[in-house]
């Protein structure tokens, strides 16, 4: 079957760049890989991605928006009852529980990277905005940072368990997809892909309202 254009470039290369700078942060909280300014800058990179997919999922390609794959409990428990079907046919972008993972994973990350920026251990590193924040804040933050970078973990692990299920049982390949941005097992057209120029556009944008949001965010 003649291959389908699915994922557009900027979004192949946002979910993998988001998936590097991800691994960078934890090898670098965790794994002791370069020093801890490394770490920032992971982060720095997660957040901006994060806001980069966001804009991107209201102004991106066809099957990148949120209103394709963003859908309503009907339709997750539809789908969720064909998940046994191993001939069920393989959806063109992100299925309708897939949809949903993918905003769970975005804000989760987000989260997790916003609350790196008030994070410190008082000794060596401090975050950007910790010195912005009170203590009682900075002490919220830092603890959230610590320990809800677990339940990140499980999510990004489930992500990782679902594609490969889905490879190993019910046949369909969604990793290669995301590298070559073609699906061969569907009947569709091939979807609409927005110019280059806006991604990156909207990356200079996602960039800039981070750099915006440390700068003048208001000192306790």
């Amino acid at each position: 079957m003649k291959g389908v254009k699915v994922w557009d470039l900027p979004s192949r290369i946002a979910h993998w760049a988001l998936a590097l700078s991800m691994l960078g942060s934890y090898g670098t909280a965790e794994l002791g890989w370069f020093t801890m300014q490394w770490h920032f800058y992971f982060g720095y990179t997660a957040i901006t991605l994060v806001i980069f997919r966001v804009l991107w999922g209201f102004f991106g390609s066809e099957h990148a928006r949120f209103r394709n794959f963003v859908h309503g409990p009907g339709a997750v428990w539809r789908y969720l009852k064909s998940l046994g079907d191993k001939n069920s046919s393989e959806t063109t972008g992100h299925s309708a529980l897939g949809g949903w993972a993918v905003l769970v994973l975005l804000a989760a990350t987000l989260a997790q990277g916003i609350s790196g920026l008030f994070n410190n251990d008082d000794i060596e590193w401090f975050g950007p905005l910790s010195e912005k924040a009170s203590s009682a804040v900075v002490d919220q933050m830092s603890w959230f940072h610590n320990n809800f970078y677990n339940v990140l973990l499980i999510i990004i692990g489930l992500h990782i368990v679902a594609a490969l299920l889905y490879l190993l049982v019910k046949k369909q390949n969604l990793i290669t997809p995301m590298i070559t941005g073609v699906k061969h097992k569907i009947q569709a057209a091939d979807a609409k892909q927005k110019p280059l120029w806006l991604a990156l556009l909207l990356l200079a944008i996602s960039a800039g309202a981070l750099w915006a949001l440390i700068q003048f965010w208001p000192a306790s």
